[in-house]
């Protein structure tokens, strides 16, 4: 059984719908962000902060590639590990990939008072052009989910009743 990534802006739900999709599917959920604080032994925040953006860009990509040898996994990617072009083309070699596409408004209100995100330090207008940047990667889905407005339940009901077309 291929693997289910779950890709989407911070803040899109990938972690909440992809920990109630498990429960659905008996798959296992696992969380890419999760795994690299475990293996750094240390929060995103403190490896933005200590090592930069490039270093856990890099960070990603290596955990992509021992996750994607494996089968019947439901991951939940980082923000910015779906909105690169090379990345999404190893997730889809080895599954399929859903895109939670929530708005810009929907992201700022999910993600209001979080410190832990590091990207979400910058001015309205760069995040912005940040996010309009890696929807054109996201756009390359197998599958689009459009999450303003939706309970996470609401989002897996859709995925489910999807499952018949998406081929794992």
């Amino acid at each position: 059984m291929k693997n289910i990534y779950l890709v989407g802006f911070m803040g899109s739900g990938k972690s909440t719908v992809g920990k109630l999709l498990s429960e659905k599917t008996g798959m296992e959920f696992v969380d890419i962000d999760q795994l690299i604080e475990k293996q750094e032994k240390r929060k995103i925040s403190e490896i933005f902060e200590k090592e930069g953006e490039g270093y856990f860009r890099q960070k990603e990509k290596e955990m992509l590639e021992k996750i994607s040898n494996k089968e019947g996994l439901i991951i939940s990617t980082g923000g910015g590990l779906g909105a690169d072009a090379e990345n999404m083309k190893k997730m889809k070699q080895s599954g399929i990939v859903i895109w939670l596409d929530a708005s810009i408004e929907t992201i700022l209100k999910r993600t209001e008072g979080d410190t832990e995100r590091p990207l979400l330090k910058q001015p309205y207008q760069q995040l912005k052009k940040l996010y309009e940047n890696r929807k054109k990667i996201y756009k390359m889905a197998d599958v689009h989910i459009n999450v303003d407005s939706k309970s996470p339940e609401e989002i897996v009901q859709e995925i489910m009743e999807k499952w018949k077309y998406i081929q794992v």
